[in-house]
């Protein structure tokens, strides 16, 4: 797409986010993000209504959106008053297929069976993990066609997280693209092209259910726990004498935490500094500055749009009064752009001060617990792809083609072009 049609579109985007009623904006609207036209709607209510009441979501029903940085993090560090039972998105878990996750509790049990997983993240696992890392992201890297397109999100950002995500559950390699169907299918909707049908989409969750208890039976007889996600989860104290839709809803929260974020962040970050192209030049200028650019990117992209939480009390937020049970959305996506706390928030700038200020981890008891695993893996591949192209650039071809979802913010195709390596 040129310059000029993307101009126009954001003008489209920025009339109608402007002439709609402001009682009738619903910034969590999957076309919004699709067409990347959601930007004004928020900017619009970060300044006219940052606690805003949406009862227009047939899907979802009425919710709240808190939009601006500091809102975020007084509901975001308030688990006592905001709670996360009942889920993390917006739409109701269905009753006949209700999917327990830790993310979704709270204290104690959200405590314990995190602490069960936690390990796999320790910095002294992460040690370990890093040559296996760098040597997966270097081959991914010079097997890539030279100077004819492709598709950047497949062959790159979806393969290096798979790769990983199949270490971290010591699941069978040749068939981790299993684990990237999975996580797609979870956070599917009838209308995002991903599934035929709610029924569909059960039934596929279902068989990854009983493909992880076989894995689970396998394991939780050892003598010696592996130092995997499985094992781990067999093993626990507190995860396991889990039934099998609570096994299959803490599967779907690492599978989704650990390949829909990193994943998105890979493309997003290539995709901004095609966007920014003095950020190239000072990155390829500066390799030094990549561990500040990964926090940047990371803002930028936003890679989950938001979490949900549930009121316990009626409570007082920005002067409006959420009552006890409504629905409240942390738009995070909104928070990293907010002006009053972030200069110049819609550009990327690599090195941005106080880049890990960010809120796309979330922040207090939920904070993502996989964060510096993800830094980890965007840290390696962009030192080694500035090995391979220290000054020549990777060029985006078009826009990407963007995921029909308000909840995961990502790409399903980023066309791009690798110039021929100087050997």
């Amino acid at each position: 797409m040129s310059d000029a049609a993307v101009k126009y579109e954001a003008d489209e985007a920025r009339d109608a986010a402007y002439s709609t009623p402001l009682e009738e904006i619903d910034v969590a609207d999957p076309n919004l993000f699709k067409n990347n036209a959601m930007w004004p709607y928020f900017e619009r209510l970060r300044n006219e209504a940052p606690v805003h009441y949406c009862t227009t979501n047939e899907d979802a029903g009425p919710y709240w959106s808190v939009t601006r940085y500091k809102d975020i993090m007084a509901v975001d560090t308030n688990h006592q008053v905001f709670s996360s039972e009942g889920g993390i998105t917006l739409r109701d878990q269905d009753e006949d297929f209700k999917l327990p996750m830790f993310i979704a509790m709270d204290p104690p049990k959200h405590d314990d069976q995190r602490k069960v997983v936690s390990p796999i993240v320790a910095p002294a696992n992460l040690a370990k993990l890093e040559g296996t890392i760098r040597e997966r992201a270097g081959r991914i890297l010079d097997e890539l066609p030279e100077n004819e397109p492709f598709n950047w999100v497949d062959r790159v950002s979806i393969e290096l997280t798979t790769q990983m995500l199949a270490t971290l559950f010591d699941f069978p390699f040749e068939e981790r693209r299993k684990l990237t169907r999975w996580s797609d299918v979870a956070t599917a909707t009838e209308d995002s092209g991903i599934i035929e049908s709610e029924e569909a989409r059960r039934a596929e969750l279902l068989e990854c259910a009983d493909y992880f208890i076989g894995l689970w039976n396998e394991r939780v007889n050892a003598r010696e726990p592996g130092n995997d996600l499985i094992s781990m989860l067999a093993h626990g104290e507190s995860t396991r004498n889990m039934d099998k839709m609570e096994y299959l809803g803490n599967l779907i929260l690492l599978i989704v935490g650990g390949n829909d974020t990193t994943r998105n962040s890979l493309s997003g970050g290539l995709y901004a500094l095609n966007q920014f192209p003095e950020q190239y030049a000072k990155l390829q200028a500066n390799p030094a500055v990549i561990p500040n650019m990964v926090a940047e990117i990371i803002r930028w992209q936003t890679p989950l749009a938001y979490m949900r939480r549930t009121a316990l009390e009626d409570v007082e937020l920005g002067g409006k009064t959420i009552r006890k049970g409504d629905k409240v959305a942390m738009w995070y996506v909104s928070g990293n752009r907010d002006e009053t706390v972030i200069e110049n928030p819609n550009e990327l700038v690599i090195d941005r001060e106080r880049a890990r200020q960010h809120l796309s981890f979330g922040f207090g008891i939920h904070r993502c617990v996989g964060n510096r695993l993800a830094e980890m893996q965007l840290r390696i591949t962009w030192e080694e792809i500035l090995k391979r192209w220290p000054d020549q650039r990777i060029e985006v071809l078009a826009e990407p083609r963007r995921v029909h979802s308000s909840f995961v913010k990502g790409y399903e195709d980023l066309q791009v072009v690798v110039p021929k390596r100087k050997h």
